[in-house]
């Protein structure tokens, strides 16, 4: 795989700049959720979204669809959701007397998988293969899904009666668990002034900034913007930091040093650069990081986060000349 230039990231750039402005125009005041839920794509990654009621999260995946020019589809999970319900199934028509393949909602590109921990194992097994493989089987026969098959999934961190948590090789095959927050002030006093303006109104006004091909092309590159052996051990001396601190009883796998690898590739290329550089993996550690940790009793007792402890591996963990043999 050839090298990026200079002049494909700067192009980059600037296709992913206009995305960005797209989105952000819907989605007052959540910037950097905006930002991660974009890179996510480009690193052909998957979001968890976490958020209160209210916050954007529908309306952040349905921009961002939008703007990719891509179909989006939206399932509310619910505990007697069945993986039939979500991949399809084969239905017998008298008519023409054979079995008719009826597909489900996960045939499409961007999937809104709304309040993923409220269905049963079962179902959430059948969209680990979704995930994993880009790909279902029904009845034995294996069909493939878009090669742009993204999901977006929300939890509502609130509501915790009736849920079933994810489990651990669910939550791994989300690339970032992004949260967002209450909007800045500032956001929110514009986002109250915009009178009328409906959340619908501002979807129609999005202008499509992409085709198929620009998307193909943005990730191909993002896999070849380069990575030099200073920042892999960097990255390799956070995932040794996560294994070795007490407050984690579990740690980052090398699984998770590969995504965040993946996902500092298509940060690097949204800021025009054709190589990675330590503030890239800084800044993605910790929506790559965060779900695939587990806090130590002691720590929850302490009411430490994930983020808590990410923070101080993130300040304790010396980046040395990982940058300087980048530039």
């Amino acid at each position: 795989m050839t090298a990026l230039t200079e002049d494909e990231a700067r192009d980059c750039q600037a296709a992913i700049a206009g995305l960005t402005e797209r989105i952000e125009q819907v989605v007052v005041g959540q910037d950097a959720a905006c930002r991660a839920v974009l890179t996510a794509f480009i690193a052909q990654g998957h979001v968890l979204l976490e958020g209160v009621p209210g916050v954007g999260k529908t309306l952040l995946a349905r921009a961002l669809a939008e703007a990719l020019h891509l179909e989006y589809r939206r399932v509310q999970f619910t505990p007697d959701l069945m993986p039939a319900d979500l991949i399809g199934t084969r239905i017998f028509d008298p008519a023409s007397r054979q079995w008719e393949l009826h597909k489900g909602p996960v045939f499409t590109s961007v999937l809104l998988a709304d309040e993923i921990n409220r269905t049963p194992p079962k179902t959430q097994a059948a969209l680990l293969e979704a995930m994993a493989e880009s790909q279902v089987t029904i009845d034995g026969e294996r069909q493939l899904l878009s090669p742009f098959f993204f999901v977006i999934a929300t939890e509502n961190p609130l509501e915790f009666e009736g849920t079933y948590p994810l489990p651990e090789a669910q939550t791994d095959r989300f690339l970032l668990q992004v949260t967002m927050r209450y909007p800045g002030p500032e956001a929110e006093l514009g986002l109250l002034l915009s009178g009328r303006s409906t959340p619908a109104e501002r979807l129609t006004a999005i202008e499509h900034h992409a085709d198929e091909a620009t998307l193909t092309s943005l990730r191909e590159r993002a896999e070849r913007v380069r990575v030099d052996e200073q920042v892999a051990r960097y990255v390799l001396a956070l995932l040794e930091a996560t294994r070795r601190s007490d407050a984690l009883r579990l740690g980052a796998s090398p699984r998770a040093g590969l995504m965040l690898l993946s996902a500092a590739r298509a940060h690097a290329l949204a800021e025009g650069r054709h190589f990675v550089i330590p503030e890239d993996v800084k800044s993605l550690a910790p929506p790559v990081l965060r779900h695939r940790l587990a806090l130590s009793a002691e720590a929850e007792l302490d009411g430490l986060s994930a983020d808590d402890v990410l923070g101080g591996l993130l300040d304790q963990v010396a980046v040395r000349d990982a940058g300087e043999a980048a530039g």
